[in-house]
């Protein structure tokens, strides 16, 4: 016995170490122009006209003091809606596409990455029958933004971006490290916080109700959180309405946490390295048709801030720790049913 017992100790010390999971980036860097930033995004704007993706929206991202530059665009892929369609209509955001363009570096050199489809499939949809299906529609949707991408001028890149995650730990995101108690161990659906609930009959009018709401608010500076502005309104079923929003404030935040506390890319004329994190944007607010309830639903931001931004490390979040809760303090005033 202690001869064998030898033997498999010797085994494990000798035997070849066990080959790492894979991990996979929350954003996917895409590509490296050689255009300049008007020229990338008038080419990429060209491209998606042509192409099979759907535009819902763009925007221009305000860094401060405009000294780099930054736009996302909002898209979405009939294909992978039609491959989701018998999903739960709480999971729409995972069928979000979200390009983003800017400048970095010494030279402001313009850059293109992605949110990555197949990382934000592997949140929504790791309990579905259909996951298999819906990775491999997610890859395809990947590949769509990627072949759009590349009638710009410049070199073609796939690199998986931080923050960096096994698909194991994708699948039960609850958030990372000690963190994870600041999203209050949420998974993503129940990090969809309800703002208001109504019946099913009430989908269409709450639609309308919320899309005035936004276009009403006054939009503060990056100093207030409040206002919030629609950037793109996607209904790609009849049991769902995505808004995506954002405002000066949480753009602000975004961008300063992850330029705060990195080196790489930060330069006295670029000194935003965060903008490579701006394909975050929009925050979500959700009108879903569930069962006989029409929901108002928003997500955590800590949830969403971990999910995006935990390579800024955890010192980033502490001093970030009451920026959440601003945010969804100010999205539940501007969007909850005036009290009597």
């Amino acid at each position: 016995m202690r001869i064998v017992a030898v033997i498999a100790v010797l085994g494990a010390i000798l035997a070849p170490p066990a080959q790492a999971a894979e991990e996979f980036g929350i954003f996917e860097n895409i590509f490296e122009s050689s255009a300049s930033f008007a020229d990338t995004t008038t080419a990429i704007e060209s491209a998606i006209a042509q192409s099979g993706l759907l535009l819902h929206g763009s925007h221009v991202v305000r860094v401060p003091e405009a000294v780099q530059q930054a736009k996302i665009y909002v898209l979405t892929s009939p294909a992978y809606a039609d491959a989701a369609a018998s999903e739960s209509p709480r999971t729409i955001s995972a069928q979000v596409l979200r390009l983003a363009v800017f400048t970095k570096g010494e030279e402001r050199k313009t850059f293109v990455n992605m949110s990555n489809p197949v990382s934000h499939a592997m949140v929504y949809y790791a309990g579905s029958v259909n996951y298999a299906a819906l990775l491999d529609a997610a890859r395809q949707a990947a590949n769509e933004i990627r072949q759009l991408v590349s009638s710009v001028p410049g070199n073609a890149i796939s690199v998986q971006a931080e923050p960096m995650r096994t698909e194991k730990h994708f699948n039960k995101f609850k958030g990372d490290g000690p963190a994870r108690m600041m999203a209050k161990f949420r998974t993503w659906k129940k990090s969809q916080l309800v703002i208001e609930t109504g019946s099913a009959d009430d989908f269409a009018a709450e639609v309308e109700r919320v899309a005035a709401a936004i276009d009403s608010g006054k939009v503060a500076d990056a100093t207030e959180s409040q206002g919030w502005e629609k950037i793109a309104q996607i209904q790609l079923r009849d049991d769902v309405v995505y808004f995506g929003l954002s405002n000066p404030f949480i753009e602000d935040k975004m961008i300063g946490i992850n330029s705060r506390f990195r080196s790489d890319g930060k330069s006295e004329a670029a000194p935003y390295p965060g903008v490579d994190h701006v394909a975050a944007l929009p925050t979500d607010v959700l009108v879903v048709k569930d069962g006989d309830e029409t929901l108002l639903l928003h997500y955590g931001q800590m949830w969403r801030m971990q999910l995006y931004f935990w390579d800024s490390g955890y010192r980033a979040f502490t001093v970030n720790v009451g920026v959440p809760s601003d945010i969804v303090n100010s999205l539940e005033a501007a969007l909850e049913l005036p009290s009597d």
